[in-house]
């Protein structure tokens, strides 16, 4: 996971310095855990996970998908026009520990 996670958030640094002078902005979103219809059925079976993977950010709960809305909104809206290469890295403070 760690290698692909970085893989991924250096191919938006690259496609951003490709891309720029196109007008074409590259960023990435990095989330924390999130309770989606996949992640359910393997919370409920394994509640020690769900426990574990609460606790391991800052706000100590899972996230879900109604709270990334606001970022990927940001992202594709003009109030980012002078952003690219960035990650907004959204975890519940997991990455700040």
């Amino acid at each position: 996971y760690n290698a692909s996670k970085a893989a991924v958030l250096q191919l938006a640094r690259n496609l951003a310095s490709e891309w720029g002078q196109h007008g074409i902005r590259v960023n990435s979103l990095s989330p924390g855990y999130i309770v989606t219809a996949m992640t359910k059925n393997i919370l409920e079976a394994d509640p020690e996970r769900r426990a574990d993977w609460s606790n391991g950010n800052m706000l100590g709960r899972l996230s879900y998908p109604h709270e990334y809305r606001g970022a990927a909104i940001f992202l594709l809206s003009d109030a980012s026009s002078f952003m690219t290469g960035a990650d907004l890295r959204i975890d519940g403070g997991h990455c700040a520990w």
